[in-house]
């Protein structure tokens, strides 16, 4: 392989074949080179046009689409952390309140125990005070009763010692003064 000097169409036939290989059985041409390399800077073009734009348009939208998406899923979980605070809340105030309510349902039950065992204590008292009052009645009729049969049997025994006959208006004239006499003694 020699090089040697040549001129015009011949150097680049020598440059095609050092560049292409000793064994390159065809020659390059330079337009042809030049052809494809203003075919492939126009399809170049066309595809940055029409596919990279819409590739990148498409990609950007997704890119957007995963950050918006991110965004809310961050949000939800501001949210569900906040509802979940929230719910705590309602929940510690519900069982405030539940222990409020039992408070006072004790503390009513007290009253009302207390309540009926004072009205229990008033009724047995009423019983009784009745009950005594009762008592006393029969025994004020008790003793008039057994007063009237001592005036009878006392006006009895007195006509059989006198042995005479007393009236009706003296025999209730005796009753009514021994009646009287008895009260006064008692």
């Amino acid at each position: 392989m020699e090089f040697e000097a040549l001129e015009g169409s011949e150097t680049i036939v020598n440059f095609e074949y050092l560049v292409l290989g000793a064994g390159a059985a065809e020659v390059v041409n330079l337009g042809d080179i030049l052809a494809t390399l203003v075919i492939f800077f126009v399809l170049m073009a066309l595809l940055k046009k029409f596919a990279w734009g819409p590739l990148m348009g498409i990609m950007k939208q997704r890119e957007e689409l995963v950050a918006s998406e991110i965004d809310a899923a961050e949000n939800a979980r501001k949210e569900a952390a906040k509802a979940l605070e929230e719910q705590k809340a309602l929940l510690k105030e519900a069982r405030t309140e539940a222990q409020k309510i039992i408070e006072s349902a004790k503390k009513q039950a007290e009253a009302q125990r207390d309540e009926i065992v004072e009205t229990a204590r008033q009724e047995a008292n009423r019983l009784k005070e009745s009950a005594v009052r009762e008592i006393e009645t029969e025994k004020e009729k008790a003793i008039a009763s057994l007063r009237e049969e001592v005036v009878s049997l006392s006006v009895l025994a007195a006509s059989k010692v006198l042995e005479k006959e007393i009236s009706e208006e003296d025999n209730s004239a005796l009753i009514k003064e021994t009646i009287a006499k008895a009260g006064e003694a008692k």
